[in-house]
């Protein structure tokens, strides 16, 4: 069987595909992925077949092909941020998989209000409320939080509340796209405000944010 690639394709615009992800995608037979990214590589003569949320199909997909071509996952983000590349690493096992690491929005999220990341708690609440919340109980100086449906929402207000120290929310959608926007907001306005679905909510200490 041949390496499975897969491949961190950054916020979905071609300005933040690094040169190792471009050069993956130039090798591979088989580019599987969201519609959206697979349009970042039109120009590469490999099979499409585009994914949206079914993972067991796409890993059938990539069962039916790996044995004698290359096959290419392409993921948003890092793919080490959760990302569908570990389910793909779990399933086929890490020697069949060669991880391609990518701009990931945490990354650019952070860079936008120009803070350093190293000592962020970072929790999804995209597709279910996160089990846990903080790691020991402690409360982090910094919180990203990936939402994604609008009940999220909801979930992250009630998180941000429950911490004790005075904050500074800002809200990043679409981040590396063309309609993006980051914007600091009270933590009230969570609840009622209207975001993309592409969205990071960043919590840190206020006295952090000069």
């Amino acid at each position: 069987m041949r390496k499975i690639l897969i491949v961190g394709c950054g916020p979905g615009s071609p300005k933040f595909i690094t040169p190792a992800s471009a050069t993956a995608c130039r090798r591979a037979d088989v580019l599987i992925g969201a519609k959206s990214i697979l349009d970042l590589f039109e120009d590469t003569g490999a099979e499409r077949i585009e994914f949206a949320n079914d993972t067991r199909a796409a890993i059938k997909e990539i069962e039916a092909r790996c044995s004698d071509k290359t096959v290419a996952v392409l993921v948003s983000g890092d793919p080490g941020i959760f990302s569908l590349g570990s389910i793909i690493i779990k399933h086929f096992g890490q020697d069949a998989c060669e991880v391609v690491p990518g701009v990931s929005s945490v990354q650019l999220a952070f860079a936008r209000i120009g803070l350093d990341w190293a000592d962020a708690c970072i929790l999804s609440a995209h597709h279910m409320k996160p089990q846990q919340r903080f790691d020991n109980g402690r409360e982090p100086d910094k919180i990203a939080i990936l939402s994604g449906k609008a009940e999220s929402l909801q979930w992250i207000a009630e998180l941000l509340k429950s911490v004790s120290y005075e904050k500074a929310v800002f809200v990043c959608e679409n981040l590396g796209l063309e309609n993006e926007r980051v914007s600091r907001i009270d933590e009230d306005a969570l609840q009622s405000g209207s975001f993309s679905s592409k969205t990071l909510i960043i919590s840190v200490r206020k006295e952090l944010i000069s």
